[in-house]
């Protein structure tokens, strides 16, 4: 049954107001992407994300059909769904990491409705979770969702890609919360050589019609490409780079590095 999507909530939430205070300051805004439940010291690499300046942290739930990410993210989700991960384990190390930044999680929607909307959504907020991320899940069909998440306090990011539409964008962004996920190129997760075109040009089209932080994810892969899409864009999302060093055993101290490396970039170019 199709629920109408309620309005966007005039109050900011947890993850939305950070983004918006940091960006205030002048700070071009970092999440990295963290696989729960990859290795026993995920909860580690969570932690060492944040102490190493990003302004919130992405945590994947595992599922075992992750349509929108590539080879990287894939291996990293079924390793960790080999070792038992489980949505309720992965959102019991987010409470337990108690981490000053936002944590917002990124899973499919199959999880969401074998657990029931209203369940699913108290159990991220009693979890210490400020944001979901749904991929897969359409906003004409996010009607019974967003209204529990909204009750629950758990702010919904919506994805808008290089082929949407300029009216539908303009809906996407009305009722995005926390910040605007722009998609940066067609396709799955995954590094890529070089940045896509598209990424600046969805950076420049999210920019001219929301104030709401606009955020490029999908093929930032380095400090390079980081800075460069934040030349337009508020900030950047990168995942299979990070979750490559992870799945290569690096680590905390391997995410601390290399976040540390995004950190420095995205903090000269605010400078320059």
């Amino acid at each position: 049954m199709t629920v109408d999507v309620p309005a966007r909530p005039e109050a900011q939430g947890r993850l939305e107001a950070a983004l918006r205070a940091a960006r205030a300051a002048g700070r071009k805004l970092l999440v990295p992407y963290v696989t729960g439940g990859l290795g026993d010291d995920w909860v580690d690499v969570l932690r060492a994300c944040a102490d190493a300046g990003a302004d919130a942290v992405e945590v994947g739930i595992p599922f075992s059909d992750p349509v929108m990410d590539g080879p990287t993210i894939q291996a990293a989700s079924q390793r960790a769904l080999e070792a038992g991960t489980t949505p309720r384990s992965v959102l019991a190390g987010i409470a337990e990491s108690a981490v000053d930044v936002p944590v917002a999680v990124m899973t499919y929607y199959n999880l969401v409705e074998r657990a029931g909307t209203r369940r699913m959504a108290e159990e991220l907020a009693r979890s210490g979770v400020a944001g979901a991320i749904l991929p897969d899940l359409p906003l004409e069909e996010a009607g019974a969702w967003a209204a529990d998440a909204d009750a629950a306090g758990v702010e919904t990011v919506l994805l808008a890609a290089p082929t949407t539409p300029p009216a539908r964008l303009e809906r996407l962004c009305g009722r995005s919360r926390g910040f605007l996920y722009a998609i940066g190129l067609l396709g799955v997760t995954g590094e890529r050589d070089a940045l896509a075109a598209s990424a600046l040009e969805m950076a420049r089209r999210c920019k001219a019609v929301t104030d709401l932080p606009v955020l490029v994810g999908v093929g930032v892969s380095d400090a390079d490409q980081a800075r460069a899409v934040c030349a337009v864009a508020d900030g950047v999302i990168v995942g299979s780079a990070l979750v490559r060093r992870l799945l290569g055993g690096e680590g905390p101290a391997g995410a601390a590095r290399f976040v540390g490396e995004l950190r420095a970039a995205l903090d000269a170019a605010g400078t320059a």
